[in-house]
């Protein structure tokens, strides 16, 4: 059970890492502000930020699987999940017919963090012949 919250966690994870990249990429490359009313940032700053995360994201997905730095995932997992209950939950956004997708990522998000818990303390191989 636990490899699947890994297995379910790094592809979550690296899923939502490549749709931040791919909707900057898309911004960037059409010219179009970013207006994403659940983020604090708009406009330009708002497509660099979101950018960044996507880059970061799937650093930090890749250094999880090799096995190096998995706190970093678990805090990635964390951030992820608060930047989604901030910005949907906890802010003035208005759903407008969206809210079972949304609540349906987040909680996702939620469940990643489980993966991303279990993922800290697996044991490597290393040393065994």
């Amino acid at each position: 059970m636990k490899a699947l919250m890994r297995f379910y966690s790094y592809l979550f994870h690296g899923l939502f890492a490549l749709f931040m990249l791919g909707i900057s990429a898309v911004a960037m490359t059409s010219g179009t502000p970013l207006r994403l009313e659940m983020l604090p940032w708009s406009g330009a700053t708002g497509t660099y930020v979101l950018l960044a995360a996507g880059i970061i994201g799937i650093v930090v997905v890749l250094l999880a699987l090799k096995g190096t730095l998995r706190f970093l995932f678990f805090l990635w997992s964390l951030i992820v999940f608060v930047m989604l209950v901030k910005g949907f939950f906890l802010s003035p956004y208005q759903f407008n017919g969206g809210f079972k997708g949304v609540a349906l990522l987040t909680l996702g998000a939620l469940l990643a963090i489980l993966g991303a818990w279990f993922q800290m303390s697996r044991r490597t191989a290393r040393g065994r012949a």
